[in-house]
């Protein structure tokens, strides 16, 4: 079998919250033509394991490979999360490739069958433009017109549907809870706008598992987002739950990366044999976690926050600057 991709972002959210049969039925069977939805019985979709898609587009793509009963017998559907943002003409080869390897595994688990499953190939393009891009396998060769009709049958064929993000709105996305707020952040992140109502929909966002929930708030935050405007925002949602659990996973990140800039920092200070890069590091994540608390800070405040040299010291202030409950209350402690 493949061997299973390295979680990207894009990777982690998309596979926790299309990974459960229930969320990827709701989105499959209002994508799929409504013939083929009517024959696939959704409610005993599962789960397949695996991972089909090629080592060196792992970092772009996402697979979750999915079997149902389809009348007797059972189809394959096959999602694929695209998250390059380029037109690639060739995804139709890529996903016949992909679908190649399915039908090898299923071999390998079924030597006793003698036909192969039908396999409904469904692609969700995280891009910011549209992408005139053929559906149909066939198209991809070049064949005179005169002779299409000669060798039409030599040549092999396929459709698969593409969604495209760029071309469908954040109200027109439909599925569970889980399903829309992923789609709409994705959407969101190619479009710049992920500090928007659409992706900040209180409504929504309290219907999520935690899980989910969480993994929205990191992947947005690890987004280019203006850190400013992203203050306001935590400061205007009304849902004390999801305002308390934002600015958590704001800090974990706070200070994962005052630990990140400290190992940088030192780094640089050994080998230049001073140690100015751990203390930049440190006085940055004080002033970082003060501003996602409590907005702007006063200059009196920053200017002693950059007089302060001493590592331990500011490891302290660090702690506060997350857990006193006003500025005032910090600055105290300065």
């Amino acid at each position: 079998m493949p061997e299973e991709p390295i979680h990207q972002p894009h990777d982690k959210l998309f596979k926790a919250s299309f990974g459960d049969p229930v969320t990827a039925a709701a989105f499959l069977r209002r994508e799929l033509p409504p013939d083929v939805a009517e024959a696939i019985d959704w409610e005993n979709l599962r789960l397949e394991p695996g991972s089909f898609v090629d080592s060196h587009f792992r970092h772009s793509e996402s697979d979750l490979l999915f079997s149902a009963p389809m009348g007797e017998r059972k189809c394959l559907v096959f999602l694929l999360f695209e998250h390059l943002s380029s037109r690639d003409p060739w995804l139709g080869l890529r996903l016949l490739r992909y679908m190649v390897r399915i039908w090898e595994e299923f071999l390998r688990n079924h030597p006793e069958c003698d036909k192969l499953p039908v396999i409904i190939p469904v692609v969700i393009a995280q891009n910011a433009e549209v992408w005139q891009i053929s559906r149909d396998f066939a198209e991809l060769f070049e064949v005179a017109d005169a002779a299409r009709s000669a060798v039409g049958e030599f040549i092999p064929d396929f459709a698969f549907r593409l969604v495209q993000l760029a071309e469908l709105p954040f109200d027109a996305i439909r599925g569970t809870p889980a399903g829309i707020m992923t789609l709409r952040v994705m959407k969101a992140e190619r479009a710049a706008e992920l500090l928007s109502e659409a992706v900040w929909d209180e409504a929504m966002l309290v219907r999520l598992p935690r899980e989910i929930f969480e993994l929205l708030v990191l992947y947005i935050l690890r987004g280019e987002i203006d850190s400013e405007a992203f203050e306001r925002k935590i400061r205007s949602i009304q849902n004390p739950q999801i305002r308390s659990t934002t600015m958590s996973l704001a800090e974990q990140l706070l200070q994962k990366g005052m630990q990140k800039g400290m190992e940088k920092g030192l780094q640089k200070g050994l080998k230049e044999d001073r140690g100015e890069g751990v203390v930049l590091g440190q006085q940055k994540a004080v002033l970082n976690a003060l501003a996602l608390r409590f907005g702007r800070i006063p200059a009196a405040v920053r200017n002693s926050i950059e007089s302060v040299t001493d590592d331990s010291r500011l490891v302290k202030l660090h702690a506060s600057a997350i857990q006193a409950e006003s500025l005032d209350e910090f600055r105290r402690g300065l």
